[in-house]
């Protein structure tokens, strides 16, 4: 079994060129050196609790019981065991034997007559160039600046990890470049433009520079932020949390810092439940949001790794996060307590506005478009439009611009267009990938489709406007698929302002990778392949012909 939690476009021109490969220099060694003695002595230190814990329990120390010929317990000491058992030479009983001239026996005897070269180039036997695999390699990672990358939390057979998608859009391709193993299951995803501990967990951030990494929140109570530009890399270039508090190491004695035991009461410093959402601030961006299972909203700053403030506006689980676009210190947040919070990060004392919806709260995003306006979907299968200059008395007495029945189910997955002004698409638990017109008159819907992904979690637009019309979309059945909606004849006439004219038919494009054949759900799907030419599985649409 496997799905796919969460995906995150990354903008053209933002990863290298050439991904290099992890290398595992001084500093990094340093790094992982580091990291693994203060594993190891974590373990160390649990044994030893263990067996402190146990001693009493298993006295046994020096003497051992047996019986006597008749049938009493007699004590045999240790000294008596160790004689009865010197016969069979047991600390040797390993050892290689050895032949009459005093060489060691072994399978390879005559091992010491071969011949050695220290370089493949000094082996007349070996003739094949060294270089030439290195190129072929090197060309098999290398990325375009027409390619984008679509990065996709999977979980599959109870193991976690990042799939790293390539999506070539001028040839319809979509193909796994990397992966990157993920020690607890993924459950948000947040891109970065900028580097963060590039050589050392203890490293500031440069905020001239750019870079192309991915934040991680998990069901551990702990961020990971990866660099998405190193193929095969080992262990995060930073960890926001308790675990990344427990790996750090006092600079002056080298000594690690005394380790605190977990603890499930909520503090300033960390979270300590599952992180549920992440939200990255364009403009700060050395501030990243982080919302969680134990009600609160963590602010890091990135340039020190610590928690610079928490926040307590939910009396639940909070699950989707979203800085202002324009406002930029303004955080939305929206919480299984069914309220939707816009408070200012900098005045956390004073009273944030407050709005209420039916039932627990999926998704909150800002219509980038008009910021002054935020769209809420909920667990009913509703979206909610709300005027942030109209703030009620109480949660209870929320009035909407508009609502919409979108879904008969949870509305698990919402995304706002960037670039087409009232282009929405909504995904749900029952496995539809809905798309709306929002106008003036209030939103309609253009089409309805199953893409076979199972029940959707993810539907994310592309980030440039040369992909504005494409749509990841990933689910339950641990499959991507990117869907140019601009090739579907009910978005071309909805959108037909936006969309490029085209001479005679346009076959519509859905671009994905084969599904798991392990999984057991009988879905209809998309053909292998990507492309879809027939009407069938379920799908319909209300304008279509």
């Amino acid at each position: 079994m496997s799905m796919i939690t969460a995906t995150v476009w990354v903008p053209r021109g933002y990863a290298a060129a050439f991904p290099t490969k992890y290398d595992v220099d001084e500093h990094e060694l340093a790094r992982i050196s580091k990291l693994a003695k203060l594993k190891l002595d974590d373990a160390n230190e649990e044994l030893v609790h263990a067996q402190h814990h146990d001693e009493e329990d298993s006295k046994t120390d020096d003497e051992s019981d047996e019986e006597d010929g008749n049938g009493i317990q007699v004590s045999q000491s240790k000294g008596d065991a160790d004689d009865d058992l010197r016969e069979y030479d047991l600390d040797h009983y390993d050892s290689d034997e050895v032949d009459e001239d005093g060489e060691a026996v072994s399978m390879f005897g005559n091992a010491k007559s071969l011949a050695y070269h220290e370089s493949n180039a000094e082996d007349p036997y070996i003739i094949i160039p060294e270089g030439d695999e290195d190129d072929e390699e090197r060309e098999e990672l290398q990325i375009l600046a027409t390619d984008n990358m679509v990065v996709a939390a999977k979980v599959e057979d109870e193991v976690a990890h990042l799939e790293i998608y390539v999506y070539e859009d001028e040839a319809d391709n979509l193909y796994v470049h990397h992966d990157i193993m993920l020690p607890a299951i993924p459950l948000c995803l947040e891109w970065l433009d900028i580097p963060v501990g590039k050589t050392s967990i203890d490293d500031p951030v440069d905020q001239g520079s750019r870079a192309n990494f991915v934040a991680v929140g998990t069901f551990d109570p702990d961020i990971e932020i990866w660099d998405l530009d190193t193929v095969d890399c080992m262990y995060p270039n930073a960890i926001l949390g308790q675990g990344g508090e427990d790996n750090k190491v006092d600079s002056e004695d080298g000594k690690k810092k005394k380790k605190r035991k977990k603890s499930k009461k909520p503090n300033d410093d960390y979270h300590v439940d599952a992180v549920l959402t992440i939200a990255a601030n364009k403009n700060h961006r050395t501030l990243l949001a982080s919302g969680s299972a134990d009600k609160t909203i963590k602010l890091w700053d990135l340039s020190t790794l610590k928690c610079a403030k928490s926040y307590s506006y939910h009396t639940d689980k909070v699950c989707s996060l979203m800085w202002h676009p324009k406002e930029t210190t303004v955080l939305l947040s929206g919480s299984y307590d069914r309220t939707v919070v816009a408070a200012d990060m900098r005045a956390p004392d004073a009273k944030a506005p407050r709005w209420g919806v039916e039932s627990d709260v999926e998704t909150v995003r800002w219509d980038p478009h008009d910021p002054n306006y935020f769209y809420v979907t909920t667990e009913n299968g509703v979206v909610h439009y709300h005027d942030t200059r109209v703030i009620p008395s109480s949660p209870e007495k929320t009035t909407p611009v508009w609502k919409l029945q979108a879904h008969d189910e949870s509305v698990s997955s919402f995304d706002v267009n960037p670039i087409i002004p009232g282009f929405l698409v909504t995904g749900s638990t029952d496995k539809e990938v809905k798309l709306w017109n929002v106008q003036s008159s209030g939103p309609s819907m253009v089409i309805s489709r199953n893409l076979g992904v199972g029940k959707v979690f993810s539907t994310t637009f592309g980030p440039d406007a040369e992909v504005g019309f494409r749509l990841a979309v990933a689910g339950s059945k641990g499959a991507v698929q990117v869907w140019d909606t601009s090739t579907n004849a009910a978005v071309r006439k909805a959108f037909a302002t936006r969309v490029a004219p085209a001479d005679g038919e346009v076959k519509e494009r859905i671009v994905g990778m084969d599904e798991d054949s392990s999984d057991s759900e009988d879905e209809g799907g998309v053909e292998p392949g990507g492309e879809t030419t027939r009407d069938g599985n379920g799908w319909e649409s209300m304008d279509e012909d």
